[in-house]
């Protein structure tokens, strides 16, 4: 007789101990998860603060710069080279300049505003505090 008594106190405080581990476990996945649902809300604000900062108009100008910029020195370039092919007489210099010619639209035209567009969107999907700030 005492050993089924043992046996049934020894059950019943495991499934003590079982539902206590559960609810520790569940208290600490409360707390995690509350950590990380306020954790967005504190960001916005840095990040609204972060928006009046010398450092997001230094880079909201770089953009700028990179993106009107790039298209009208590559532009300026190509075009450059363009005409001076035809009035070269050397068969090795009209290569060098097709070749400008060529990484003067990759690079000017078509990276420099890619590159603008990656960059914003990394700033405002990654940077905290980004996404409230119009770069």
């Amino acid at each position: 007789m005492n050993d089924d008594t043992t046996q049934v106190d020894s059950s019943q405080s495991n499934r003590l101990v079982d539902r206590s581990t559960s609810l520790r476990t569940l208290g600490i996945a409360l707390s995690a998860l509350a950590i990380v649902a306020v954790e967005p809300a504190s960001a916005q604000s840095v990040g609204e603060s972060f928006c009046q900062t010398d450092m997001a108009t230094t880079i909201r100008n770089l953009f700028t710069l990179i993106q009107f910029g790039g298209p009208l020195i590559g532009g300026l370039v190509a075009l450059g080279a363009t005409v001076a092919i035809p009035l070269l007489r050397r068969v090795d210099t009209k290569k060098e300049l097709k070749s400008m010619r060529v990484q003067a639209i990759v690079w000017g035209i078509i990276v420099a505003p890619l590159g603008t567009t990656i960059l914003q969107f990394l700033l405002t999907s990654v940077v905290a505090g980004g996404a409230s700030c119009s770069f």
